[in-house]
C-alpha cells in the first residue's frame, strides 16, 4: 500500500493520463443524514456563513425526505413512526432527515426584515414553517426535544450563548437516541477569546468541528479574517471597541451610525485593532480591586478624569504612549477614544464580569459622577447583570 500523500498520488493519475498537474480540492458533499450521534459546530467571525451552513442542511433534509421508504432505515433505523420514541426511557431513534431551528432568544430581532419562521442569514433565508422555535435556556432545549421526538437534525443557532449545561443536554440526548445536533455559533469574543464557558465545552464534547472565515472586510485586505471585530461609527468615523467594551451588546447585523451601537465585520490579525488590553489590566483592574476592599477613590478620579477631562486620565496616557509616542503609531487605535460613555463601560467591566463592585457600589459611583443610567440600564441587561438603582 502507498504512503505517498493524497495530493501526490492525484498528481501521478493525471500525468499518467497525459494531463496537466491540478490541484484537487475536497467535493462538496451534501449532509449526510445516515450517521447519527453527531454533535457538529460550525464555527467562525460573524459573517463568515455559519448560519447559511445551516441553510444548506435545511434544503439537504428537504431532499432527503422525498426519497422512498427504504430511506428512512438509512435515516432512523425505524420501520414506522410509532417506534421512534419510546417516551418513558427517552430512547429512540428519530428520523435525522426531520429538521428543527432553534433560535436563542436574545438574537429573535437579527433579522426584522425576515418572516417569523425564517432560518435567516445574510443574504437569505429558509422558511421553516411550524419547526422553529425560540429558546432562553437548555432546560427550554430539553422540553422542545421531548415535545417533538420524531425530529432527527436540530440546528441549533448561536449555542455558545446558552448555559453551560446545554453541552451535555446535548450530549445526552446524542448518545442516547443518536440526534444530529448542528450548532452555529462563535467560539471567540470580539477580543479574540474563548467566548464563556460553554463555549469550552461545546469544543470538548463535539464529535466534529467545521471552522469557517471570510475576506478581511479592511478595504486594504483581501487576507482570510477569522477574527470578529466590533467598533463604533462617530461622525463617520471608525472608533475600535475598547477591550473592556461590555461583552455581550444585544443587537441587529445591520450597520449602524449610531456611536452607542457597535458595528461587526470580520478581520484578520493585522486589522482586528483591539486598543486597551494593557490598560485594562495594568489600571482598570487593580483600581476595581481597590474599590472591593473600601478604598473608592481612586477609581473615583480615574472615571472622573475619564468623562470630564480625558487627556488628564490614565487611559489617555497609557494610549498616547502605546499607540502614538512609539516606533509604530496607530491612530486608527486612538479613535476609541471619541466614543461616548467610556466611564460607563469600565463600571460593567468591572461589575457584570469581573465582580469586583459591589450593587451599592455601582449605585454610589453612578450617582456621585452622574453616569448615563439608560446606557447602563441596557447594558447590563444584555450581561444578565440589571441593576435597581434605588
Amino acid at each position: 500500500m502507498h504512503s505517498e500523500p493524497v495530493q501526490e498520488q492525484i498528481h501521478a493519475w493525471f500525468k499518467n493520463l497525459g494531463f496537466p498537474s491540478l490541484l484537487m480540492h475536497e467535493p462538496k458533499a451534501h449532509f449526510d443524514f445516515t450517521a447519527d450521534s453527531r454533535r457538529i459546530l460550525v464555527v467562525g467571525p460573524m459573517g463568515s456563513g455559519k448560519t447559511e451552513y445551516a441553510g444548506h442542511v435545511w434544503r439537504d433534509a428537504q431532499v432527503a425526505r422525498t426519497k422512498s421508504g427504504a430511506v428512512q432505515k438509512l435515516t432512523s433505523g425505524a420501520n414506522s413512526q410509532k417506534d421512534l420514541f419510546d417516551p418513558v426511557s427517552g430512547i429512540g431513534s428519530a428520523d435525522r432527515r426531520y429538521t428543527f431551528f432553534a433560535r436563542y432568544s436574545l438574537d429573535k430581532e437579527r433579522f426584522p426584515d425576515y418572516p417569523d419562521d425564517a432560518l435567516a442569514y445574510r443574504g437569505g433565508y429558509q422558511r421553516c414553517g411550524e419547526n422553529i422555535a425560540t429558546v432562553g435556556n437548555s432546560f427550554a432545549l430539553e422540553k422542545l426535544l421531548q415535545e417533538n421526538p420524531h425530529i432527527g437534525t436540530w440546528i441549533i443557532d448561536e449555542a455558545a450563548f446558552y448555559d453551560e449545561r446545554l453541552a451535555y443536554v446535548i450530549k445526552k440526548e446524542s448518545d442516547r437516541r443518536g440526534l444530529v445536533f448542528v450548532m452555529p455559533t462563535l467560539l471567540l469574543n470580539f477580543r479574540g477569546e474563548i467566548f464563556n464557558a460553554t463555549a469550552r465545552l461545546l469544543v470538548e464534547t463535539a464529535t466534529e468541528i467545521y471552522p469557517f472565515s471570510a475576506y478581511c472586510e479592511h478595504p486594504d485586505c483581501l487576507q482570510n479574517g477569522y477574527n470578529t471585530y466590533r467598533y463604533y461609527s462617530v461622525n463617520g468615523v471608525e472608533c475600535p471597541a475598547l477591550y473592556f467594551d461590555p461583552l455581550i451588546i444585544i443587537g441587529g447585523d445591520r450597520k449602524k451610525d449610531d456611536p452607542f451601537e457597535p458595528n461587526y465585520c470580520t478581520r484578520c490579525d493585522q486589522h482586528h485593532f483591539l486598543p486597551g488590553k494593557q490598560y485594562t489590566f495594568f489600571t482598570l483592574k487593580p483600581l476595581g480591586i481597590e474599590a472591593s476592599r473600601g478604598n473608592m477613590q481612586p477609581l473615583v478620579d480615574e472615571l472622573a478624569a475619564i468623562q470630564n477631562g480625558m487627556e488628564r486620565s490614565e487611559l489617555f496616557n497609557t494610549f498616547k504612549t502605546e499607540y502614538l509616542d512609539c516606533a509604530n503609531p496607530s491612530p486608527e487605535r486612538m479613535n476609541a477614544l471619541r466614543v461616548p460613555c467610556i466611564a460607563e463601560r469600565a463600571l460593567i467591566f468591572l461589575f457584570a464580569e469581573q465582580n469586583l463592585l459591589s450593587a451599592d457600589q455601582m449605585r454610589v459611583l453612578v450617582k456621585e459622577l452622574h453616569l448615563n443610567k439608560e446606557y447602563l440600564d441596557k447594558r447590563l441587561s444584555d450581561n444578565k447583570r440589571p441593576l435597581v438603582w434605588s
